[in-house]
């Protein structure tokens, strides 16, 4: 099993910049596929950006040019820059790990907001 602890929310003011980490317990993290979603109220999750246990990143259209992830095997950590954030990014931030044919574990989501 792998539990996902997310940290890194806040409120930001727009323009400004967060950076949200999700730490993974466990000795397998590198074998996982990471991802950052986000759900806004009423509505489902939806991707921000995923990094592959190899590498390979992909950024939903509106993350693309101002989030970027990374991944840090060492630590357990994937990481989520958030910069030049909008209010239309206020949202419920969730960690996502995946494998094929294993079970998809998520955090426990941290709260974005950005509002002057």
């Amino acid at each position: 099993q792998v539990q996902l602890l997310e940290s890194g929310g806040g409120l930001v003011q727009p323009g400004g910049s967060l950076r949200l980490s999700c730490a993974a317990s466990g000795n397998i993290f590198r074998l996982y596929a990471m991802g950052w979603y986000r759900q806004f109220p009423g509505k489902q999750r939806e991707l921000v950006a995923a990094i592959t246990s190899g590498g390979i990143i992909n950024y939903a259209d509106s993350a693309k040019g101002r989030f970027t992830i990374s991944r840090d095997n060492a630590k357990n950590t994937v990481y989520l820059q958030m910069n030049s954030l909008k209010p239309e990014d206020t949202a419920v931030y969730y960690c996502n790990a995946d494998r094929s044919k294993w079970p998809t574990y998520w955090g426990q989501g941290t709260q974005v907001t950005v509002s002057s």
